[in-house]
């Protein structure tokens, strides 16, 4: 069994910082990319960005610049340090990862519950 836990949402004025942690535990043999998506008020969920096993990031446009992704590995957890935040970025954000549970088995992704942002103005 395999679960993500995310933390480190809240309310914060325009212009401030969060930073999300999201954390996978259980049975993992190994972690793929980690990802954060979000899902704002009568919106479809998005990809936020990405980051592999070797650290590399990909963000969307609505993000890049402001957003940075980051892990640790001996942690299993995943980072989303959100500067410049704007009431755009109000959204219940998930973390998804691409887990192994075992040497034989193939990779499957997992969802946290999800932490909520909100970003007055």
């Amino acid at each position: 069994q395999v679960q993500l836990v995310e933390s480190g949402g809240g309310l914060v004025q325009a212009g401030g910082s969060l930073r999300l942690s999201c954390a996978a535990s259980g049975s993992i043999f190994s972690i793929n990319t980690m990802d954060w998506y979000r899902q704002g008020p009568g919106s479809q969920r998005e990809l936020v960005g990405t980051i592999t096993r070797l650290g590399s990031t990909n963000y969307a446009d609505s993000v890049q610049g402001r957003f940075t992704l980051s892990r640790d590995n001996a942690k299993n957890t995943v980072y989303l340090q959100m500067n410049s935040l704007k009431p755009e970025d109000t959204a219940v954000y998930y973390c998804n990862a691409l887990i192994q549970t075992s040497y034989s088995s193939s990779p499957r992704g997992y969802w946290g519950q999800g932490t909520l942002v909100t970003v007055s103005s």
